[in-house]
């Protein structure tokens, strides 16, 4: 079944990766050629922990904070038809003395899913552009054009376009400020600092850093994954 990431599902508790141990090298031996072996095969992490810390002129980083605030969703178009058709197909797969459904309540299963479905996200979309709960909320300093929130979350093109502008295939999850950040630095006379921290999944929102860097040219963006606090 396809994943719906939706804005209201509950977020999986994030887990620091376990630390990679090292292999030993294998002993050389005398007058034979060791066997070449295969690198070890990794995986990233599926949640990473993120601070992004911004440092500039006092005025300059109070209107990017202001700026940064929305409503933390992705006005995505979602196909209800497909939700619809999936959960139906799901169901209805089962063997029929397990599911414990006719296929005539598949059907109802399925559409009453969708609806709950359709409800929920109309609410979430209904939040953009007026909540402010999110301090930092990607889809309102880099939007996601009209034309791909069209093809929904799951369409590859779509997320292509997600990686190349913000370096993630999702949103942000669990966004806070940071009251303590630092700069690292001794900031000039008139300067500030903001910090956010933030979730993504499997990746670094490196290229949208790239871009908030380009667009605010007068502040200092400084992104950097580490353990969860």
């Amino acid at each position: 079944m396809t994943l719906y990431r939706t804005p209201w599902d509950p977020d999986p508790v994030p887990q620091a990766p376990p630390p990679i141990v090292p292999e030993p090298l294998p002993k050389k031996r005398r007058g034979r050629r060791p066997r070449p072996t295969a690198p070890p095969v990794t995986t990233a992490p599926p949640w990473l922990y993120h601070h992004l810390t911004v440092s500039g002129p006092a005025a300059a980083l109070a209107h990017f904070a202001a700026a940064a605030c929305g409503a933390g969703v992705i006005p995505w178009r979602l196909d209800g038809a497909q939700i619809e058709e999936e959960v139906f197909a799901l169901a209805v797969a089962q063997p029929a003395a397990r599911r414990g459904l006719t296929v005539a309540g598949c059907h109802i299963l399925a559409r009453r899913f969708r609806a709950a479905v359709e409800a929920r996200h109309a609410r979430a979309v209904d939040l953009v552009g007026r909540s402010r709960a999110c301090p930092f909320d990607l889809h309102t300093l880099l939007p996601v054009p009209a034309q791909i929130l069209a093809l929904g979350p799951n369409d590859p093109t779509a997320l292509a376009w997600l990686r190349e502008h913000w370096g993630i295939a999702d949103g942000l999850r669990q966004v806070v400020p940071r009251p303590a950040a630092t700069a690292g630095r001794r900031l000039p006379a008139g300067h500030a600092v903001i910090g956010y921290g933030f979730f993504t999944s499997g990746a670094t929102p490196q290229a949208a850093v790239i871009r908030l860097t380009a667009r605010w040219a007068g502040l200092r963006f400084k992104l950097r994954p580490r353990p969860p606090d």
